[in-house]
């Protein structure tokens, strides 16, 4: 009797343990704080360490490890690569929480779907759920920080006030057009270019393999929007019909999920003019396709989305930004994508039929 009782409970809370597990599963479609990204980081290099490495880049200010997720077969050659960094400005907090859904479905399609082992297999996805760590951290403070932009690096001598616009220090026309030499202002552009340690960070990494980069892709929120360079209105992209082209494609698949409309244009003709943003510094690196998403929504809410929109707007935009890798993987690779995608589809089939390594040898 005593063992009858010792067993049920024994299930009982094997019960309790699985429902357990079952309610504190990642939930993707909520704002988490930095130490839970960075957990989550550390267990998708632990559930996907065939493809998944994390890689240290660089140190914030406030000497915080900048990390990014290389997702990516191990070919043991140099290989073609995709750009992606979110929560460059800090208040943008559906940003972060688009990179990590990103990198939620490539992994999934990974297991199953033959297109998505073909891309990786070809290319290294590099991506950045936070690039603004300090200032990120800085928005979860409390009520007054939440709509905190810059990063965390003191202003310049006599200066009281904090912080360095990330996306006006990148040297790309740096200082030029819509920028402020103000150190309090929002989008002070810091005291020369590529002069905090975040934009160092990125400058080093991608400029040294600048010639792997196929596309560069920096996330931001909000207004609805991709926008191609430049944010000059005296400098046009050598490739601007096609960064038009792909990027109108992206905004139908966009609009295919739910209904959303995202206008596609040049920074300075759709949205404002400005100078030392990340992807036109990449544009001038020649990288062919670089893009700077507007997330939801238009003005409603602002950079304060409301969680329960999360979902619905990183479907959508994952199915535009998916649109831009697929566009630059198959121009480099449409010979190497047909080759990979049918030895998994004979691969599969073989399995069906139960044919394995061990009986093929």
């Amino acid at each position: 009797m005593l063992f009858s009782v010792g067993l049920s409970l024994v299930v009982l809370l094997s019960v309790v343990g699985a429902a357990t597990v079952e309610r504190v599963e990642y939930d993707y479609y909520k704002y988490h704080p930095m130490p839970e990204i960075t957990d989550w980081m550390l267990q998708a290099a632990n559930n996907y360490p065939e493809v998944v490495t994390i890689v240290e880049y660089g140190q914030t200010y406030e000497k915080r490890n900048i990390s990014l997720l290389k997702i990516g077969v191990n070919t043991g050659e140099k290989k073609k690569a995709i750009w992606m960094d979110c929560g460059i400005h800090a208040r943008e907090w559906i940003t972060p929480a688009f990179c990590q859904y990103f990198v939620r479905e490539i992994l999934q399609a990974y297991k199953t779907d033959p297109k998505m082992q073909a891309m990786m297999t070809n290319m290294d996805f590099y991506v950045t759920p936070v690039l603004n760590i300090d200032g990120y951290i800085h928005s979860w403070k409390d009520n007054t920080t939440r709509l905190w932009r810059k990063n965390r690096s003191p202003g310049p001598l006599n200066c009281t006030c904090y912080g360095t616009d990330l996306n006006r220090n990148f040297n790309a026309n740096w200082g030029t057009l819509g920028v402020s030499f103000d150190c309090c202002d929002p989008t002070f552009c810091g005291t020369k270019p590529v002069s905090e340690p975040e934009a160092q960070a990125v400058t080093y990494f991608v400029g040294n393999r600048r010639e792997d980069f196929l596309c560069f892709l920096t996330i931001h929120s909000y207004s609805k929007m991709l926008l191609v360079p430049f944010g000059n209105p005296n400098f046009i992209a050598s490739n601007n019909d096609e960064l038009m082209k792909v990027g109108r494609g992206a905004a139908d698949a966009i609009r295919s999920v739910h209904r959303k409309d995202y206008t596609v244009g040049t920074t300075s003709d759709i949205m404002y003019a400005n100078s030392g943003s990340s992807h036109d510094w990449a544009r001038m690196q020649g990288i062919p396709l670089t893009y700077a998403f507007e997330l939801r929504d238009d003005g409603t809410f602002g950079f304060e989305l409301p969680q329960d929109q999360i979902q619905p707007t990183c479907e959508e935009a994952y199915s535009g930004a998916l649109h831009i890798i697929t566009y630059a993987h198959d121009k480099t690779f449409s010979g190497a994508a047909a080759t990979a995608a049918t030895a998994a589809t004979l691969w599969s089939m073989l399995l069906a039929l139960g044919v394995t390594s061990t009986t093929l040898m």
